[in-house]
Parts: structure tokens; C-alpha cells; sequence
């Protein structure tokens, strides 16, 4: 069953938690003690209250208390089609470190703009950052409109405006819908009070959208996670090498090159479940027999002879700052590509970028919380990737403070 993963992003008070909650209630995807659970949480605040839908991704008791929602709350469900993972992101710009988290790994951007309010600078930042991360698609969702009687003028004036804005944004593809999220017209359920559009609803889009292969697609990527040697007397030579496929294809006997040792050598055997296969495709956890005892380690890579990354120790990127303390000239850093890490720091910082415009600052030593920079990384080894647009799974990446092992940035390798 194919998995489509989206987030959901606007201003606080957008309705994005009532969205997400109208859309898992109205297509039947809440068991009955949740809705029950829901009930009394809503008749707690005032006795005739009608369900309160966004408590299902109000994170924490306090969160909920100070009226935002302050981390990612992911949801899961299914329908007889597709399997769903949801990321509902904070709105208020300090946090648009979760936001970025959130929307790293996603198919679909759902950004959802007030009718009364049009376009703000929280719709600018989601779109950009969108952008930035690459989001396959970007669904505008025009929410309570049953606020502006439903008027069609309303939506199409706020259209026209989006794109005006993304076009230099180079976003791949952009939807927009019409919705009440309160009363649940457009969201699963389509309205007579929207006879003027036409298309899907929110559901059914989810239902239909294409979701992009990429990875199967990319060329073909493996990166070592364990190195397996049980050195028992029945298994006296086993050297297998474990993880999960990130991109591409592999089969029996292809020939790879590992990096960073840059050696050349035969796939002799692939295991998958306890059984041996003669191909894999990319998401399989697999374990990979060579034919050359070679020096692999954990965060080694495969790569066929005929499909190679690049390979270098400084390395252009885009980075979101995520640690409430600044960044200091000279840090000690970690750079964290899936399982492979190696020592580093940020060489230069070429600019900041002005996230309602995408226009770079000058260079500069400086970068604070939720900022974006294009930055120049040196590493003390040398990194197998490629560009972000090219293979999001090998071109993203963490900073992690050497000290205190904290996670200080996240970004993409332009």
C-alpha cells in the first residue's frame, strides 16, 4: 500500500489542528474511545460544546493551555487506498526550526491561508522553506471561507496573488482548494455552498495526488549501518554489511564501488528477512555480501561503478540554525549524513537568506536560532553525496555539537 507523507503549515489560528482533525473524523479514521475521549475533553469547557477537533494534534496538557502548539504532532491513519503520516507544524515563526523538521521528509506541503487575511509573511516563510527542501507538491488550502459567504472572488484573488509570489520560487507544483475546516465543507465532504468548484476535495485529492519515486528512481545508493560478524564457529566467516537501501536498485552480482576507501568490487550475495534475494529496491533493510574482504565501516557507501556521487571535504549547503545558542566561530562540529559521520566546521558563512524574499544577505560569522545560511562545511573526511535535488536521501544532513551532542543545525547540500 503506497504511503504518502504531508505536513500542514500556516499562521497560528489558520486552522490547521481543526483541519487535520475534521479530515481524520469525517473519513471515519478515529476508533470510538478517541472520540469519546474527545467529547469529554470538549463538554469539560462548556457543556454543549460540539467536539473540539484539533485536540487530536494538540501535542502536550500545557501546550494546549497556552493556546499554540509548539513541536511537530505527527498522526498516522489509513484508508483503503493510501497509508497517511501527517506533521502538523507550529505557525509562530520562532519555531520554524520544527517546521523545517517536520516538512524534511514529506511528499506534499499543505499550507493553509486564512480567507479574511490573504497572504501573510508565514505563508511566505512555509513557501520558501518548501522550496528550499524541495517539496514535490504544494497544496494551498483557502480556509474558512464560509467567513467570506463562500465567495469565489475571495479565492481567486488570493490565488492569483500565490503565484505571483511563487513564481520565483521555482515550487514544482501548486493546487489550491477552498474549505471550511470548521464546518467541514470541501474537506472530505463537498458542499453546495462551493457549487462554483468543481474539482476534488481535500480528501479525495490526498486520495489521488501522484506521489513522486523518487528514490526508486535516484541512482543507487547503500549506506552501511552495522557491520554484521558473528565469528561463531557455525558462521566463522560471515561479513555481512546491513541497512536499508536509500535509492536505486541493487542486484547479485553488480559491481560497487565503496566510499570513502574508493574501491572496486562484486556484490556475491543480498539478504533480505533471513532469506537471500537476487535484487532489492530502495526503503528494503538489506544485508550485502561482497566479494572482497575490504575496510568497511559504519557510514561506508555503495554506489554502482557506472552511477557515482560526488566526493569532497567541503561542501556547499543550506542550513537552518536549530540550537537556541548562536553559532560561534570555530565550533566544533559533527556532520551527520544518515549513518555516516565525520568532524566538522563551518568554514564560512557566504550569507543569510531573508525568508520573505530568498534574497542573500553578504557574508557574515554570525547565525542565530531559525535562520537560514548558505555556508561553506569542511570535514576531516572525505563525504560521498549528492546535491539535495538530485537525491534528497544523500543530500541532507545534520551539525551536531561536539561537546554537548546536541543537534545545532539541519540542512541540505546544494
Amino acid at each position: 500500500m503506497e504511503l504518502l507523507r504531508f505536513f500542514t503549515a500556516g499562521n497560528v489560528d489558520d486552522g490547521k489542528s481543526t483541519l487535520i482533525g475534521r479530515l481524520l473524523f469525517d473519513s471515519n479514521s478515529i476508533s470510538t474511545d478517541i472520540i469519546d475521549t474527545l467529547t469529554k475533553q470538549s463538554k469539560a469547557k462548556a457543556e454543549n460544546a460540539d467536539i473540539d477537533l484539533a485536540l487530536l494534534t494538540d501535542g502536550l496538557r500545557a501546550e494546549r493551555e497556552q493556546g499554540i502548539t509548539i513541536d511537530v504532532a505527527y498522526k498516522y491513519f489509513v484508508t483503503d487506498k493510501r497509508k497517511y503520516i501527517i506533521a502538523d507544524t507550529p505557525g509562530h515563526a520562532q519555531y520554524t526550526r520544527n517546521m523545517f523538521t517536520g516538512a524534511s521528509n514529506t511528499d506534499l506541503a499543505i499550507i493553509l491561508i486564512d480567507a479574511r487575511n490573504g497572504i501573510t509573511d508565514q505563508t511566505k516563510r512555509h513557501s520558501i522553506i518548501s522550496s528550499i527542501l524541495g517539496i514535490p507538491h504544494v497544496l494551498i488550502c483557502i480556509n474558512k471561507m464560509d467567513l467570506k459567504n463562500y465567495d469565489q472572488a475571495v479565492f481567486e484573488s488570493i490565488r492569483k496573488d500565490y503565484l505571483a509570489f511563487a513564481q520565483p520560487l521555482g515550487l514544482k507544483k501548486i493546487s489550491f482548494i477552498p474549505v471550511s475546516a470548521l464546518t467541514g465543507e470541501n474537506v472530505v465532504n463537498k458542499s453546495d455552498n462551493f457549487s462554483w468548484y468543481t474539482e476534488e476535495t481535500l480528501f479525495d485529492f490526498l486520495e489521488n495526488v501522484e506521489i513522486p519515486q523518487e528514490e526508486a528512481n535516484n541512482e543507487t545508493r547503500f549506506q552501511v549501518q552495522y557491520v554484521i560478524r558473528p565469528q561463531t564457529q557455525e558462521l566463522h566467516d560471515y561479513r555481512g554489511y546491513a541497512g536499508a537501501l536509500l535509492s536505486g536498485k541493487i542486484q547479485k552480482g553488480d559491481k560497487v564501488r565503496v566510499f570513502p576507501i574508493d574501491a572496486l568490487t562484486t556484490v556475491e550475495k543480498i539478504e533480505k528477512f533471513e532469506s537471500e534475494v537476487e535484487s532489492a529496491e530502495a526503503g528494503e533493510p538489506i544485508i550485502l555480501h561482497l566479494s572482497d574482504d575490504l575496510d568497511i565501516s559504519r557510514g561506508s557507501t555503495f554506489v554502482l561503478d557506472n552511477e557515482l556521487p560526488e566526493t569532497a571535504n567541503e561542501i556547499d549547503a543550506t542550513i537552518c540554525w536549530m540550537d537556541n545558542k548562536p553559532f560561534q566561530k570555530g565550533q566544533k562540529l559533527l556532520f551527520q549524513q544518515n549513518s555516516f559521520r565525520a568532524k566538522a566546521a563551518i568554514k564560512s558563512i557566504e550569507g543569510k537568506i531573508d525568508i520573505h524574499t530568498l534574497d542573500s544577505t553578504e557574508e557574515t560569522d554570525e547565525i542565530h536560532l531559525n535562520e537560514f545560511c548558505k555556508v561553506n562545511i569542511k570535514t576531516a573526511e572525505l563525504v560521498c553525496f549528492d546535491s539535495y535535488a538530485k537525491n534528497r536521501k544523500t543530500g541532507a544532513f545534520i551539525l551536531i555539537n561536539e561537546n554537548t551532542n546536541n543537534t545545532v543545525a539541519a540542512g541540505v547540500i546544494n
